[in-house]
C-alpha cells in the first residue's frame, strides 16, 4: 500500500511526484519498464497499425530517446493501442487498474489532457512519447513547465484556487485508502491555500508560470522528485 505524509510543510510536492508516478504506472501497463533487449526487433512494425507514427528518425530529434528506446516503447504501445492511439475511456481504464483502492477519472482526466497537447481527443504515439520525454528526461524548467500546464486546466497562462482544488480533490481521490493519516474532508482546500501563500508572490489570486517556476525551484524536495525517475528506459 503505498503511503504519503500529508503535511502542510511542501505539500504541492504531492502533485509533482503524482505526475511522474502516474506516467510510470503507464509505463509498467505497457510492459516497457521490465523488458528485454533481446525481444526487441531490428525494426518496428509500422504497417499493421491505423494509425502509423511519425519516422523514428524526427521522432529521436525532437526527443530525448534513442532510436532503440523508441522501438521498445512503440512495440509496447502497439501491443496495448493497436490502432495507435490511445482515447480517454482506455486512459481512464489504465489508471483504474493501478488505483483500485480509490477514484482516479478526474486525475486521468487531467492528465490525458496534458498528454493530449493538439486537444482531438485521443493520444497518439507521438504525444506519449513527447509527454515522457519530458517527464523522464527533460530539464527541470521543460519538467515544470509540463506540470504548470496540467495545473492550469483552462490553458489561459493562469493557476488559480479553483483549478488547483480540483486537481488536488482528484489526487486525493485517487489515492483513497491509501494515505496517511486519514484526511480531513477540508484537506485539499487547505493543501491550495498552503500553495498560494508560497506561490502567489504578488497576492493577486493566481499563479504566473514564472511564480510557479521560482518556487518550484526554491523547494528542495520538488528538485529532489525531479531526479528521482530519470534514465527509467
Amino acid at each position: 500500500m503505498l503511503t504519503l505524509e500529508w503535511e502542510s510543510e511542501g505539500l504541492q510536492t504531492v502533485g509533482i511526484v503524482v505526475i511522474i508516478c502516474a506516467s510510470l504506472k503507464l509505463l509498467h501497463l505497457l510492459g516497457l519498464i521490465d523488458f528485454s533487449e533481446d525481444s526487441v526487433e531490428d525494426e518496428i512494425e509500422l504497417a499493421t497499425v491505423r494509425h502509423r507514427p511519425e519516422a523514428l528518425e524526427l521522432l529521436e530529434a525532437q526527443s530525448k530517446f534513442t532510436k532503440k528506446e523508441l522501438q521498445i516503447l512503440y512495440r509496447g504501445f502497439k501491443n496495448e493501442c493497436p490502432s495507435g492511439i490511445v482515447n480517454e475511456e482506455t486512459f481512464k481504464e489504465i489508471y483504474s487498474q493501478f488505483f483500485p483502492q480509490g477514484d482516479s477519472t478526474t486525475y486521468a482526466h487531467f492528465l490525458f489532457n496534458a498528454f493530449d497537447t493538439d486537444h482531438n481527443g485521443c493520444v497518439s504515439f507521438e504525444d506519449f512519447v513527447m509527454g515522457l520525454s519530458i517527464l523522464l528526461r527533460g530539464t527541470v524548467q521543460e519538467k515544470l513547465n509540463w506540470a504548470f500546464n496540467l495545473y492550469d486546466i483552462n490553458k489561459d497562462g493562469y493557476i488559480t484556487k479553483e483549478e488547483m482544488l480540483d486537481i488536488m480533490k482528484a489526487i486525493y481521490d485517487m489515492m483513497g485508502k491509501c494515505t496517511y493519516p486519514v484526511l480531513k474532508e477540508d484537506a485539499p482546500r487547505q493543501h491550495v491555500e498552503t500553495f498560494f501563500q508560497k506561490m502567489d508572490k504578488n497576492k493577486d489570486g493566481v499563479v504566473t508560470m514564472d511564480e510557479f517556476i521560482e518556487s518550484c525551484q526554491k523547494d528542495e524536495n520538488i528538485m529532489q522528485s525531479m531526479q528521482l525517475f530519470e534514465n527509467v528506459i
